[in-house]
């Protein structure tokens, strides 16, 4: 079993900046690929950022250029860095982690981007 901690979303202005937390409890965190979704309410959850354990990195379209995902493996964290947040990055975001078979969640962190 893992389990994933999020932390570090909050009530932001629009233009305004968030850096989101995952630490993960598993030993072998640093070759799994983890990665960072959002759902808004009435809206489907759609995958934000991800990075493997190799450290390569892959984005939304909606955030290219203004959100950066990357990760310490040595703390077992993952890393979402946000900037020009806009009001609709509005969400619950999320950690996920892949392995094998198994599919791991966080619990979420509210992130609420002010007009």
């Amino acid at each position: 079993q893992v389990q994933l901690v999020e932390s570090g979303g909050g009530l932001v202005q629009a233009g305004g900046s968030l850096r989101l937390s995952c630490a993960a409890s598993t030993s072998t965190f640093f070759i799994h690929s983890v990665g960072w979704y959002r759902q808004a309410p009435g809206k489907q959850r759609e995958l934000v950022a991800v990075i493997s354990g190799s450290g390569s990195t892959n984005y939304a379209d909606s955030v290219k250029g203004r959100f950066s995902i990357s990760r310490d493996n040595a703390k077992n964290t993952v890393y979402l860095q946000m900037s020009s947040l806009k009001p609709e990055d509005t969400a619950v975001y999320l950690c996920n982690l892949v392995r094998g078979r198994e599919n791991y969640w966080g619990q979420g962190t509210q992130v609420t981007v002010s007009s």
